[in-house]
């Protein structure tokens, strides 16, 4: 079966739906390992609840972006797991080339706007800010950009009168547990395929 590893800052709400997918058989793989570069991060202690071996690797500095040596411990303990594909769940760090040239094509994320609206922090509020009808998420490819890579999949979320950041949020997060699942559950039975910025999905 396929193996799955997560990288996480945060609490991983993403996360537990992506384990608890994969053990009800609505991921067709299993999470193999999460990693994060905080050492208090509660998704830790969400993973070994789930039993599912949760790691903190020093990211060796402050700010968006490990350090060299720190993608390659990323890397390392990646592979180490028996890991083919990454799934970004909160994780506050700017992936770079290391990690990228390890994982062709298979480092995924999920963010809480239609992209490319709103990439970055606080996209909800960013949302609620502009003013607009329909806010959303996205799982996408990862590439070197901020939320930039080629999406895979989208769901929309009305804004309702009142929404404030919270509510907003809670919206969206419900609807990115499942299209993270069903996206993919897409891309590791091979039901895609990249044209350019575009992902295509194949016929069955």
């Amino acid at each position: 079966m396929t193996s799955v590893g997560v990288l996480a800052s945060g609490r991983g709400s993403n996360c537990e739906a992506l384990v608890t997918a994969a053990q009800a058989g609505r991921l067709q793989a299993r999470v193999a390992l999460v990693l994060s570069d905080r050492e208090d991060a509660p998704v830790l202690a969400t993973a070994r609840r789930l039993g599912v071996e949760g790691r903190f690797l020093d990211p060796g500095r402050p700010g968006a972006r490990l350090t060299p040596e720190a993608e390659r411990a990323y890397v390392d303990a990646l592979r180490e797991a028996g890991v083919e594909w990454v799934a970004l769940a909160g994780f506050m760090r700017i992936v770079g080339g290391i990690l990228l040239e390890s994982f062709p094509d298979r480092i995924v994320n999920i963010h809480p706007s239609l992209l490319p609206a709103f990439p970055g922090l606080h996209a909800q509020k960013q949302a609620l800010d502009y003013g607009v009808r329909v806010a959303g998420c996205t799982v996408h490819l990862v590439n070197a950009g901020v939320d930039a890579g080629p999406i895979v999949g989208q769901r929309a979320v009305s804004v309702e009168p009142g929404d404030t950041e919270d509510t907003l949020a809670a919206r969206i997060l419900a609807e990115e547990h499942t299209l993270y699942v069903e996206s993919l559950n897409l891309l590791i039975a091979g039901r895609t395929r990249r044209d350019g910025r575009r992902v295509v999905l194949l016929e069955e």
